[in-house]
């Protein structure tokens, strides 16, 4: 695609928004950025733009603006209903996300990875894996680093690994990784997409231009990640911690095993017991970074040393320290139901919960099984604490905190020697915190300084 002298619209500033600008930019397009935040809310970031020639719009977009433009490449966090953007597409202007216009000029072999929860986890797994391969990696996307700053690093020879949210995915057109992965599928997001049939269909936008020369890894275990065999025209790999696969990874007597054809010898990759990582979501996250580096090419063993020496990303299931006997977990990242179910799930009991957040239009109901039999009480923050408060009354003991700052304290307060507090919010943190990584920032500072200045209750 020739940019060069074409007018380019991108429609949200955020850090893909700027990777994107400057990209376009520099190979010769007349760029706008329009975004609805103030021109203060953006000071930080608009003298680089006007630096490089690119004109910015603020405080609103300007339909005008977007009807003038050749092409507009739309940031993530952008819904593609937003009002000026449906008229444009009607006027048939071609409206792209950062993904799409980044995969139309990244070099070498893709892996793509999605889901619900664990793509961050997964996505960094591969991304060390393959490294201990030597083969030459390159790893970005939803996990922090635009796709469209890989373009320049990329070779013919590169693998570029590529944590993809469905906001991301929903504005791709010719997208296509050599092998994409489909973690699991659970409601999330549900705020944005309307519902979960929406949520679904984007996230099968990763497979949607794969052709039978390609590779789709998939989680058996998990029923809408499954049912995606169905619409594939790509060669279907599964996972599963349950059950043996036709072609794919599994566990069977305390080992992942994985096999490229029904009826093949499998391979003996690693012990369960060597996963250094928390929980059984991630026993599902090796299984499917598994199948992902073996499709790659890489030998067992180099594998299973990768995995044995792999550490927990931040803010997923991360040990922050011990206080006074207490355990401390930040867990900032389990912004959905599910993801906070797979965190409460990884400690037996004695658990002492901090909800809320955003609300992103969850049932929180779902998790009263887990509370009643593992949690010992929950502390409530953000604006989700009222409707959080009303799905488990009568389930769990609850504390309506308000803050972060008073939930750790009120927490600190009541747990004895032995259990654990974890931040697990089931919510965005949007409300409150810049991000989820603000969020987890902030509670693993309030831990240390507990450590510092708190005095231990008696018991």
């Amino acid at each position: 695609m020739d940019l060069k002298g074409k007018k380019v619209l991108v429609v949200g500033l955020g850090k893909s928004g700027l990777a994107a600008a400057i990209f376009l930019r520099r190979r010769g397009a007349q760029v706008t950025v329009s975004d609805t935040k103030s021109a203060e809310a953006l000071a930080r970031d608009i003298p680089a733009l006007l630096e490089e020639g690119i004109n910015v719009e603020s405080g609103g977009h300007g339909l005008l603006t977007f009807r003038r433009q050749d092409l507009i490449v739309v940031s993530p966090g952008v819904p593609l209903d937003t009002p000026e953007l449906v008229q444009v597409k009607n006027l048939g202007l071609p409206v792209i996300g950062e993904l799409e216009l980044a995969a139309r000029y990244l070099q070498g072999q893709v892996i793509a990875i999605t889901g619900s929860n664990g793509k961050t986890t997964t996505t960094t797994l591969v991304g060390e894996i393959l490294s201990a391969a030597k083969l030459p990696t390159l790893v970005g996307g939803n996990i922090g680093v635009p796709v469209v700053s890989l373009i320049d690093p990329s070779t013919p020879q590169s693998w570029s690994v590529l944590e993809v949210s469905s906001f991301q995915l929903e504005s791709t057109i010719e997208f296509h990784p050599r092998i994409a992965l489909i973690l699991n599928i659970t409601p999330d997001h549900l705020d944005r997409h309307g519902d979960l049939e929406n949520y679904v269909r984007a996230k099968e936008r990763i497979f949607a231009a794969q052709t039978a020369e390609d590779l789709l890894v998939l989680n058996a275990d998990n029923a809408l990640a499954a049912a995606a065999a169905q619409r594939a025209k790509s060669q279907v790999y599964l996972f599963s911690n349950a059950h043996p696969v036709d072609r794919g990874a599994w566990v069977e007597n305390g080992h992942i095993l994985f096999r490229t054809k029904k009826g093949a010898t499998p391979d003996s990759v690693l012990p369960l017991n060597e996963i250094p990582l928390k929980g059984a979501h991630n026993i599902e996250n090796v299984l499917a970074a598994v199948c992902a580096a073996r499709l790659a090419g890489v030998d067992p063993a180099t594998i299973r040393a990768a995995v044995k020496n792999f550490h927990a990303v931040e803010h997923r299931l991360e040990f922050v320290a011990q206080v006074c006997g207490v355990d401390y977990y930040n867990d900032s990242k389990a912004t959905n139901v599910d993801a906070t179910e797979k965190a409460i799930s990884a400690f037996p009991r004695g658990i002492h919960l901090i909800l809320g957040g955003k609300d992103k239009n969850s049932d929180y109901s779902e998790l009263n099984q887990l509370l009643k039999e593992r949690v010992r009480a929950v502390y409530t923050i953000g604006s989700a604490a009222e409707k959080i408060e009303s799905q488990i009354r009568g389930v769990v003991s609850i504390h309506s905190a308000v803050t972060l700052e008073k939930a750790v304290h009120a927490a600190a307060n009541a747990a004895r020697p032995g259990e654990v507090v974890l931040l697990a919010p089931a919510c965005s943190s949007f409300d409150q915190f810049e991000n989820y990584e603000q969020r987890g920032h902030i509670f693993k500072q309030l831990v240390n300084d507990l450590k510092d200045n708190f005095i231990c209750p008696a018991t």
